[in-house]
């Protein structure tokens, strides 16, 4: 099931555009038990032939540019946070209170990595910052009474599951019922007219093809998957205006990861709401990527967002759906694959295991980058009648996905050195010297690299760039 067929058949697309997708093979790089290699070339090509397909329609192409996939690129962009450099650097990927702990009865993870997520943990718990003493604490109590211990003083700690244990919980049942994106219609207005793009002579002439050229998008989305989406958006041309407030900083690492071809800014929305509006108001699309609900009293649901911006595209990425006993729960990539079950599948009887990269993360903003693209084009080409679009991913679904094909074999280890250096660059940018991964979004005529590197956080105009 974790083929590029499933995905864009549950994108909504034409089955005979697939014949324009191929695929470089490759051994080694996102080997383990579950099939991520499979998942993560799935989630690639179809963004990349969503892309070619917007490009195709704007341009006036008579076919649609050839897409190709190839399994070191994408090795590299599913882990792009491990082969970072900041000036020689290498990131810290997880703080060390953001890892797994034995309890009384099996195993429970945390994450800790925001400074506000590890105090509430450390209250939840009645304990100091040291390890040992966390340590001591969670080994006298199960791991059912941590998880909702911690979860409920607003922190984040999952009891590991089997696949079969996890399949029976509630939450588990309304993820399955669901398809692997959603995509529903907001309202019939008419949107925006996308421009036509620069015909081909043009391009030939050194303009690449970018499909989300003049597009408008508002990123207010948070560590992963969200960003991974805004950053292919950005890769394809769109202006990629992300937005924080003030007092919610992001981890400097994670920033300068998934801040490629964006703008970063701070709006506090209680203080300076007439900036929001003023941005909504010229808006194509806007993409979320904090819990289901927490927006809403802001006025940023998709329907109060459609309703003032008719027309628009909004995209959604949360961790376990927005449906369901665990819909307005916290959750990172992490701690999806503990309680789905991924975790136990790839560990073994003495210790819980991991994917070898964030999977969850990566795959849903690909597939949330698609699903925009696809709207974008069934909006302004398919349907003909306009009208905003509301589309969604959920990490806990893509796990039900992944999970799908069961137990694929032995686990290989993942190392830096399976990544060929074609798929890594250097660049200066404003945060120092950059080594990084490539985008593995690639199709005929299409971009090959991000317009600008990141810049530091939060200090652009609070604007649109044209």
């Amino acid at each position: 099931m974790t083929d590029i067929k499933f995905a864009w058949s549950e994108l909504g697309g034409d089955p005979a555009l697939l014949t324009r997708v191929s695929a470089v093979g490759g051994k080694g790089p996102l080997s383990a038990r579950l099939p991520v290699r499979e998942l993560a070339r799935a989630c690639v090509g179809v963004c990349a032939l969503a892309a070619a397909e917007l490009g195709a329609r704007r341009a006036g192409l008579a076919r649609v540019p050839a897409v190709r996939v190839d399994d070191g690129a994408v090795a590299a962009a599913f882990t792009s946070e491990r082969h970072l450099r900041i000036d020689g650097r290498a990131p810290t990927p997880f703080a060390p209170l953001s890892r797994f702990w034995r309890t009384a009865d099996g195993w429970v993870r945390t994450h800790a990595n925001y400074p506000h997520h590890r105090e509430r943990l450390l209250k939840a718990l009645d304990v100091p910052e040291d390890p040992a003493a966390v340590e001591a604490a969670l080994a006298g109590r199960s791991a059912l009474d941590v998880e909702e211990t911690v979860t409920a003083a607003g922190g984040l700690a999952v009891a590991l599951r089997t696949p079969r244990q996890w399949a029976a919980h509630p939450q588990a049942v309304a993820v399955a019922g669901r398809p692997l994106v959603e995509r529903i219609a907001l309202d019939g207005a008419h949107a925006r007219a996308l421009p036509p793009l620069p015909p081909l002579p043009r391009r030939d002439a050194g303009a690449p093809l970018l499909p989300a050229a003049g597009l408008r998008v508002l990123d207010l989305t948070r560590v992963l998957a969200g960003p991974v989406a805004t950053r292919t958006l950005a890769l394809l041309g769109a202006d990629v205006l992300r937005l924080d407030a003030p007092w919610l900083p992001e981890l400097p690492d994670q920033h300068a990861d998934t801040g490629f071809g964006k703008r970063s800014a701070v709006l506090d929305l209680t203080a300076d709401r007439r900036a929001f509006e003023e941005l909504l108001a010229a808006a194509d699309v806007v993409v979320t990527g904090y819990r289901p609900g927490a927006l809403d009293r802001f006025g940023l649901s998709p329907e109060a967002l459609a309703e003032r911006r008719p027309g628009l595209v909004v995209a959604q990425v949360s961790a376990w759906g927005a449906y369901g006993p665990w819909g307005g729960r916290r959750g990172f990539d992490s701690l999806v694959q503990v309680a789905t079950g991924i975790a136990a599948v790839e560990g073994s009887p003495e210790h819980p295991g991991a994917l070898p990269a964030q999977a969850l993360d990566h795959g849903s903003g690909y597939l949330l980058a698609a699903a925009v693209l696809r709207a974008l084009t069934e909006r302004s080409y398919d349907d003909g009648d306009g009208g905003g679009r509301y589309v969604r991913v959920a990490l806990a679904r893509t796990a039900a996905w992944l999970l799908a094909d069961g137990d694929g074999g032995a686990t290989e280890d993942f190392g830096e050195g399976d990544t060929p250096d074609p798929w890594l660059t250097e660049t200066d940018s404003p945060l120092g010297h950059l080594r990084y991964a490539r985008p593995p979004v690639s199709f005929e005529g299409g971009p090959e690299d991000w317009a600008r590197p990141p810049g530091p956080w939060g200090k652009d105009a609070v604007g649109w760039a044209s």
